[in-house]
Formats: structure tokens, C-alpha cells, sequence
């Protein structure tokens, strides 16, 4: 009884994600990186627009793009995976002005670190403003302190594994039974085992365009199969985090 209680609160939070600050309207939200992936966090799969207010792109110099949900998935990739080595190649950090919605150059940024306003893949939120004013304002209204890009990014870096640990404590909690079940209901598994690709954004997309699952399932129901399939069928959580996490 206890574990259903918890999986019904935590897909009602997920319900009620369609509504957070972050959200905008797809049409609202800036997506720089291309092909059939490009509305997918590339690191946890999170749909870009439902996190847009928070996210961060890199822009390489042969002109491609890569965007994340937020600065955690920027850092998580920089020190531990696809951008580690490729660092020299990077033109451009973008983040989301809250204000005007446009993507902005993030070392020119103020961040607001530390609001009371909730973060995504953290417990200590991030946003991010072309403007001084326009984060004096939002610090006025919602507490935290002004920071560099620079200085963020080193928060975000620190925050990391305790990030990491409070992420996995809601997934053991919710997200893998809901993944599980969705795709036992909702899947032919032996389609969706069959699927490989280089990231989770990439997963996400690959599990929807298959036939391998209904094709009515909503982005919270595809996110709870995709991380299930990619965390604990592939094992790709332990792969990467299990001796940070120990």
C-alpha cells in the first residue's frame, strides 16, 4: 500500500509538471539542436519545453548544437560524459533568459542561485537572466543570490552528487515501477529491448517512432518507460553513477 501511494503522488507531480515555472508552450521554446531527438534533454531525456526556463545549449564550432533541461545535465555531460573530451569544439554556452524566453550567452548572464522557486534536477535552483535587473527583481520576489555562469556551473558541480542521490531515491521510489508497469501494459518488450541508441534523448525518441509502445502515451508515461528501459533493463544508471552514489 505504501509503495502505491507513493507512485500515485509521484505521477500526480509529473501531472502537475505541465504547469511548473519552467514550462512554456512548444512554440515558445527555442530548440538549437536538430534531427528527429531535438525536443529531449540528450542526458535524461526531459522534454526541453516542459523545462525550458532552465536550459542550457552548446553550440560547437562546426555549427551543430546540443541543449539541455538545465545547467545539472550541462555539468553532467561536461565532466562525465559526451562533451568531456570534445571541450575545444565548443563555440558557444546558451542559456534561457527567464525573461524574455530567448536563448542568451551564459557567461554574459546573471544566474539567481538558491531561490525558492524549484529547480530541475536539483534541490538548489538555477536561473538565469540577460539582465541584472532581471534578476534582481526575480531575487527580490523569490529570495537566492546573483551569481556568474562560472560560479553556477561550480555550485551545480558541487550540488552533483547530492542531485544524483536525491534523483535516484525518487525514480527507486516511483518512476521505475511506473516504467515498468507502462510497458508491460503498453509495450511489446521484446521491440523495445531491440532498440539501441547513444543517449537517453535518442531512447526517448527511438521507443516512440518503433511501434513498439501505444502511440497515444503521454510524455510521462514514455519518460517513466524510457528511464526504466535505460536505467535498470540496460543498466546505464549503475554504469555511470553507481560508485559516485556509493
Amino acid at each position: 500500500m505504501k509503495k502505491l501511494l507513493l507512485l500515485l503522488a509521484f505521477m500526480g507531480s509529473l501531472m502537475a509538471a505541465d504547469m511548473m515555472f519552467q514550462s512554456v508552450e512548444a512554440d515558445k521554446a527555442t530548440l538549437l539542436q536538430k534531427g528527429n531527438a531535438k525536443e529531449y534533454c540528450p542526458n535524461c531525456g526531459m522534454h526541453l519545453p516542459k523545462y525550458y526556463k532552465t536550459s542550457h545549449a552548446v553550440t560547437f564550432k562546426d555549427g551543430t548544437s546540443r541543449q539541455f533541461c538545465s545547467i545539472h545535465c550541462l555539468v553532467d555531460e561536461s565532466e562525465m560524459g559526451f562533451l568531456r573530451d570534445k571541450k575545444e569544439k565548443i563555440a558557444q554556452i546558451l542559456v534561457t533568459d527567464v525573461d524574455s524566453l530567448k536563448m542568451v550567452d551564459a557567461k554574459k548572464a546573471f544566474y539567481v542561485v538558491g531561490s525558492k522557486i524549484k529547480g530541475t534536477m536539483t534541490g538548489n535552483s538555477k536561473y538565469a537572466f540577460a539582465t541584472k535587473a532581471g534578476a534582481e527583481a526575480f531575487m527580490a520576489q523569490n529570495g537566492g543570490k546573483i551569481t556568474t555562469f562560472d560560479e553556477a556551473y561550480d555550485i551545480a558541480l558541487k550540488d552533483f552528487t547530492n542531485d544524483m542521490k536525491m534523483m535516484k531515491a525518487k525514480r527507486d521510489d516511483g518512476v521505475y515501477a511506473m516504467g515498468k508497469d507502462a510497458m508491460s501494459k503498453f509495450c511489446d518488450e521484446t521491440k523495445v529491448m531491440k532498440i539501441h541508441a547513444h543517449n537517453m534523448g535518442e531512447t526517448k525518441q527511438a521507443i516512440k517512432d518503433s511501434g513498439a509502445c501505444k502511440a497515444d502515451l503521454t510524455d510521462m508515461q514514455l519518460q517513466a518507460i524510457t528511464l526504466y528501459y535505460w536505467d535498470v533493463k540496460l543498466d546505464n544508471f549503475e554504469k555511470s553513477y553507481g560508485k559516485l552514489l556509493k
